[in-house]
Order: structure tokens, then C-alpha cells, then sequence
């Protein structure tokens, strides 16, 4: 989808690149001020207001990485693309490790230029147009990378809310960004100043939930040996994040409801309530109006957490959004492990397009992840990103059971390797959630937990 018209700044010393490229980005539908070095560049960027950068790297007085540098000093918030008519690969490790967010060999065609300047505005969106606040730096650090018109109206409505107190409700299966998005609301909100409190409430024991949403004093329990403020009072004054809320029991959503509803906590074995001001917003991989007409969940508590829901659609239903995230974890990954910029090829970005996509994005931010650790050249290809052995097709599981160790056990196997073999097989399914998977075994928690124990120690798993 392309982005609304934006006041682009473009530094090249060469009249005939200059012109060149200001014709191919007044084409892609943007405004362009032109300057011939980085030192007029940096005149123009403290007297007006620009969208995005595009340099050329090799220039007299001032280089394109140095200005790139200047750019990220004065004005972080302003995207900078570099362009190149001499490529090398130490420029380009350069340039991504200096922030810019994307590197262009000239000549350049105008489909490639305005895609560089998309993803460049793209990003510039998701982190907030600026600096994070307090608590709010992981939109940096996680961008939010649309251009599918429903993620972006879905954006448009996260943006809406974001300045609110009403709590919000974000749906989706597993991988697809949900905190991402939480993140994202929080950044764009009156409290991106305030802290942003994420609790995973899967992870946690029964026992020690209570005590990490709420709170405790001193001597309320066995092993409290000192007061500890819980995760509502921590994120006082800006967003608490309650990820997959599905999986608090019963006993405790009566007290979540009530501080919900009465703006107040009680930390346990206090003797007042203490005020709180927090934006709340919950996440969900699984439909909770199911939980609540199965008795798992208050039907209260579930109506106070869905004032305002969002379902955050699966990778495959937003195919726009594949070849972005998949550059931008390109980009990510060179740089994090001293890489030079690989390009992903057509037939590649073709294959990543035709893919299901059951693991959504962090699927395919794995995926990528292994084609730049793996891959030989500066090319990523098909079998960079799908491995013939490893991608064959698991076997389908038997009717009415979602776990069934008969599907894959081979002869000379062991009771206990077909034992690992199914809780391994569970984890992989729930992406890793103990508690689903336990569910899914017929065992407690526990049990899977000492059984993983066990595994690592005997090295099966790390």
C-alpha cells in the first residue's frame, strides 16, 4: 500500500544522479528538496521539516555515512536511504550498522526506489515518527512493518484507542505480533512516557501469578522476606501488558476484575488498597468467548477486557506484508552478526509468498534468521529459506487427538523415546506454551516441567 505524499530531502552531488533520482521520487508521488552536498543537507534538516533522507554515499566534504551519522545525532526520527554507484561490501555493513534502513545500487529503478522509500516511511510509523519514552523503547527495537491495507487500517484503529483509557483486547494465533502491536499502542499513546509492563501469564505458576500481578508485603507468605510492588503498581502511570490473559484461573480473575474495575490494588497481605493508573491490554491466541461458555473463564471479566478487541490477522492472510518482514529481518540479521546486506532473490520472495505461514511471523523471522546465518553468498535463494529434509510434512495426527505418539514412532524405539517424541511434539505445537501442551499431554505442569529438566540434562534439548 502506498504511503500518503512525504516531504523527502535528497543529498547527491552528481547532477545527472540528482536529477535521476528526483524525477523517480516525484513519480512515486512524493515532495523533494534537493541538496548537492551533506553540508547544505544538514542547513536544510535544521530549518525544515523532511520525511525520510536519501543520500549518495560518496560525496566530497561529507560522505553519505557520515552524514548519515549527523542525521541520526539531530534527528533520529528522519529515515535515512543510502544510494550507491560503487557498491562494496564493507559500504553496505557500514551503512546498515549506521541505521540507514535501506542501500540502493545505482541506476535504480523507480519500483525499487519508492519500495526503499515505503519500507523507510513504513518504519518511521511504526516507531512513533520520534524517541521512544520511558518504557517505551522496544519500538525501536521491534518495528511494526505493514503495507497490507487491512494491517493498516487495523493500525489506524490501534492509533485511535491509543490516546484512551479503555482497555483493549488483542486476538490472533500465536507468532502474528500481538505484543508487537501492544507495543505499538503504548508508543502512540499520552503514557509513551510511562513505563510499559508485560507479564506472561502462561508462564507462571498458579502460586507465583497472584503475587507478580498484585503484589506483597513482607512476612504475607512463606519466603516473602520483603515487600514487592506487582506488575500493576510497577506500570502505575503507563501500560500493562497481560499476555495471554486465557490462562489465569478462575480464583484470581475475580481480583483482576476488581482492580479493573475499582482502579485500585491490594497487594497480598496489605491492609489498604493503593491506587493505580494503567492502561491495560490483554492478549489472546485463543477465542476466550469459548472459554466463558465452558465455564473457564468469567463472562464479567471477559466483557471488562473487550471494550475495545482487535484480531490481529495470521500471516497468511496478509501476503503485502512478507517481502517487508522479510528485508527488514534480513537487514536485522546481517547486521547482528557482522554480515554484509544480502539481497533476497525474486524466486525466493516468490516461495515465501506461497507459504502457509502456520508460525506467522516469528516463523518467518526464523526462517530468515538461518538463510543469513547459512546462506554461501549475497543472494538468499529458495533452499536458503526451506530445507528439503527439514520441511517435509508431518505426518497428520489421528482423528480427535491434536497429539498422537502413534504418528511417527519408528521400529527400536524405546517407551521413553516415544515419551520425549510426543511432549517435544506438544511444545512444537503450542509454540512452546508449557500450559497447552501440558493440556494437550493429559499431565500437570509440573510434570512436563521436570520431564524438560531432564531432557536438558541429558542434552536433548538446550
Amino acid at each position: 500500500m502506498r504511503s500518503q505524499q512525504a516531504s523527502i530531502l535528497l543529498v547527491d552531488d552528481d547532477q545527472h544522479s540528482r536529477i535521476a533520482l528526483y524525477e523517480g521520487l516525484t513519480r512515486c508521488g512524493h515532495q523533494v528538496r534537493v541538496a548537492e552536498n551533506g553540508r547544505v543537507a544538514l542547513d536544510l534538516l535544521a530549518r525544515e521539516r523532511f520525511d525520510l533522507v536519501v543520500a549518495d554515499c560518496h560525496m566530497p566534504e561529507m560522505h553519505g555515512i557520515a552524514l548519515l551519522e549527523a542525521v541520526r545525532r539531530e534527528r533520529d526520527d528522519v529515515p535515512v536511504v543510502l544510494v550507491t554507484s560503487r557498491a562494496s561490501v564493507e559500504t553496505a555493513v557500514a551503512a546498515m550498522k549506521a541505521g540507514a534502513v535501506d542501500y540502493l545500487l545505482k541506476p535504480i529503478a523507480d519500483e525499487a526506489l519508492c519500495s526503499a522509500v515505503e519500507r523507510g516511511l513504513g518504519q518511521r510509523r511504526a516507531d512513533g515518527g520520534g524517541r521512544p519514552g520511558r518504557g517505551g523503547g522496544a519500538a525501536t527495537e521491534r518495528p511494526l512493518i505493514c503495507e497490507d491495507p487491512a494491517m493498516q487500517r487495523l493500525l489506524d484503529r490501534a492509533r485511535r484507542v491509543a490516546g484512551s483509557k479503555a482497555t483493549v483486547l488483542i486476538m490472533g494465533e500465536s507468532g502474528t505480533g500481538k505484543e508487537v502491536l501492544a507495543r505499538y499502542i503504548h508508543a502512540h499513546g499520552r503514557r509513551a512516557s510511562g513505563p510499559f509492563v508485560a507479564l506472561n501469564c502462561a508462564a507462571l505458576p498458579e502460586g507465583l501469578l497472584e503475587s507478580e500481578l498484585f503484589g506483597h508485603e513482607k512476612g504475607a507468605f512463606t519466603g516473602a522476606v520483603a515487600m514487592r510492588k506487582g506488575k500493576f503498581e510497577l506500570a502505575d502511570g503507563g501500560t500493562l501488558l497481560l499476555d495471554e490473559i486465557g490462562e489465569v484461573p478462575l480464583h484470581l480473575q475475580a481480583k483482576l476484575l476488581r482492580v479493573l474495575q475499582e482502579e485500585e490494588v491490594d497487594r497480598l497481605g496489605g491492609r489498604h488498597p493503593i491506587p493505580i493508573d494503567v492502561h491495560v491490554i490483554a492478549t489472546t491466541n485463543r477465542p476466550l468467548d469459548k472459554a466463558v461458555r465452558e465455564g473457564r473463564f468469567r463472562e464479567d471479566l471477559y466483557y471488562r477486557l473487550n471494550v475495545v478487541p482487535i484480531v490481529l490477522p495470521p500471516l497468511r492472510q496478509r501476503p503485502a506484508d512478507i517481502a517487508p518482514l522479510a528485508r527488514h529481518f534480513v537487514a536485522k540479521y546481517c547486521q547482528r552478526y557482522g554480515q554484509s546486506l544480502k539481497e533476497i532473490a525474486p524466486a525466493a520472495l516468490a516461495r515465501l509468498r506461497a507459504h502457509d505461514w502456520p508460525g506467522n511471523v516469528r516463523e518467518l523471522e526464523n526462517r530468515v534468521e538461518r538463510a543469513v546465518l547459512l546462506a554461501d553468498g549475497l543472494r538468499l535463494t529458495p533452499e536458503d529459506f526451506f530445507d528439503a529434509e527439514l520441511d517435509q510434512p508431518a505426518a497428520a495426527p489421528a482423528a480427535g487427538r491434536e497429539v498422537d505418539p502413534a504418528v511417527a514412532v519408528a521400529a527400536g524405539q524405546t517407551l521413553k523415546d516415544v515419551e520425549r517424541q510426543m511432549i517435544l511434539q506438544a511444545l512444537r505445537k503450542t509454540d512452546n506454551n508449557r500450559t497447552h501442551a501440558a493440556r494437550l499431554l493429559g499431565v500437570s505442569v509440573r510434570t512436563l516441567r521436570n520431564k524438560l529438566a531432564e531432557y536438558r540434562a541429558q542434552g536433548y534439548i538446550e
